[in-house]
């Protein structure tokens, strides 16, 4: 790693309590995942995802986007960032490596909900993430004046995951299935209207100058800012990007 880059990241990770920082980063380190660049799949349609992130870096699923991925074919995620009230109903096969999960419910009785009223969910390991330590890491990034934007004062899960994924120090952070004028789901057909979108803006506008962080879909790139990820080498023109179609459940 190149010193700057280490210097980028030192300085990411000094953003958070110390108390915030050791829990998360030794999670982190069980998951064997500390330290690799990140791939994070949101649920907008038809997400851009090119095989070469997929062969090569850990894979972040939004709420019910694993479904996606499993459709694709695709294995469990690394980590899923799942909101508290988010449809079980849509996926009950639920599959994760690491969940991180927004609710204010002690881990013990997520614990339990896990092996009664979610029993077909596979979750290795869990960490519950309050409101408290969720703001703390999203304002350490863009400010405490995003509680002034939009309807709720707060971005999607989608960006807490890059916020998180830059404050570990992921040398890398693609984000795929992101969208700011897309209805609808990849993962169902209720073309639900798409939620938290000043705040979204307001919090990539901010996020944008960061060289670790790009993205697979161009309308994204074009609107925000961003840099658009292009493979390291040339790909195998036979072997084109992965766009993944609504699920037809």
């Amino acid at each position: 790693m190149k010193l700057a880059e280490r210097s980028s990241i030192n300085a990411a990770m000094t953003k958070l309590s110390p108390r915030m920082h050791r829990r998360h980063e030794n999670w982190l380190r069980e998951l064997g995942i500390l330290g690799k660049p990140w791939l994070i799949l949101g649920g907008a349609p038809n997400p851009v995802l090119p095989p070469e992130l997929l062969e090569h870096h850990a894979r972040i699923d939004i709420n019910n986007s694993g479904l996606t991925a499993a459709n694709l074919g695709l294995s469990a995620a690394d980590i899923t960032f799942r909101r508290a009230k988010a449809n079980w109903a849509a996926w009950p096969e639920f599959n994760t490596r690491g969940l991180i999960w927004f609710t204010r419910t002690p881990t013990p009785l997520l614990r339990f909900r896990l092996l009664t009223k979610h029993r077909k969910a596979r979750v290795e390991k869990l960490m519950r993430m309050p409101k408290a330590d969720r703001t703390e890491l999203v304002e350490s990034f863009v400010g405490r004046e995003i509680r002034a934007v939009g309807d709720q004062g707060k971005p999607s899960n989608g960006i807490v995951a890059i916020c998180y994924g830059l404050a570990f120090g992921a040398p890398e952070v693609v984000i795929a299935g992101v969208s700011l004028s897309r209805s609808g789901h990849s993962y169902d057909k209720l073309g639900r209207p798409r939620k938290q979108v000043a705040e979204d803006t307001y919090a990539l506008e901010r996020l944008a100058s960061d060289p670790r962080l790009s993205t697979t879909e161009p309308e994204l790139a074009d609107a925000m800012g961003l840099r658009l990820w292009r493979p390291p080498i040339a790909a195998d023109p036979a072997k084109g990007p992965v766009v993944a179609e609504p699920s037809r459940s």
